[in-house]
């Protein structure tokens, strides 16, 4: 059995940015713009905010120019990126999105997994990196990203799991569950 390490942490990117993507489907303009929690996070935010990391890490990072200026870098607005204007349209954000990871992709299958790479603004001891290591830190981040989607989605409509075909989610009588869940929480509060 041979094994492809760069082949499967790519394929685990993949699997990220797919799930990410698909907390979009079905939902109106507002739904998928307007902010879910205290700090504003939004399901079109994470994708524009996981698109512009992805093309930073995997391209100026690794000497690669992605031959686009993102409009929110450097306007002064640090959480410009987290969100979509109102001038933005989701197809433009979902736009950029593919645009960067065939960018990025062309990258990761173009670069040995030891290329060398520098993140300028991560602490000194750390900001010399190898394409591994951008692998496994996008990887990462695409999947914190996924869990704030899938908290904001499923509190929108219920929607939850992987994906469309793919739940990953066991057959559950959820609001038996749910009432389960806050029994003990109650029970163990009355305790303290």
């Amino acid at each position: 059995m041979s094994s492809d390490p760069k082949a499967h942490l790519h394929r685990y990117l993949k699997t990220a940015r797919e799930a990410l993507l698909w907390k979009l489907d079905g939902l109106s303009e507002y739904d998928v713009r307007r902010p879910l929690t205290p700090t504003g996070t939004n399901l079109l935010g994470l994708v524009k905010h996981v698109a512009g990391v992805e093309q930073e890490y995997f391209g100026a990072c690794l000497g690669r120019p992605f031959g686009e200026t993102l409009p929110w870098i450097d306007n002064g607005d640090t959480n410009a990126d987290m969100f979509a204007t109102a001038d933005e349209s989701r197809e433009s954000i979902l736009s950029l999105h593919a645009r960067v990871t065939a960018f990025a992709d062309s990258s990761i299958e173009e670069l040995p997994l030891d290329a060398p790479g520098v993140v300028p603004w991560w602490p000194e001891d750390r900001k010399h990196v190898t394409l591994h290591l951008l692998l496994v830190h996008m990887i990462a981040e695409t999947n914190r990203h996924c869990g704030h989607a899938d908290i904001l989605r499923e509190g929108l409509d219920g929607a939850a799991g992987l994906r469309a075909a793919v739940s990953n989610l066991p057959d559950e009588d959820w609001p038996a569950h749910w009432n389960r869940v806050e029994q003990a929480a109650k029970e163990a509060a009355a305790r303290t």
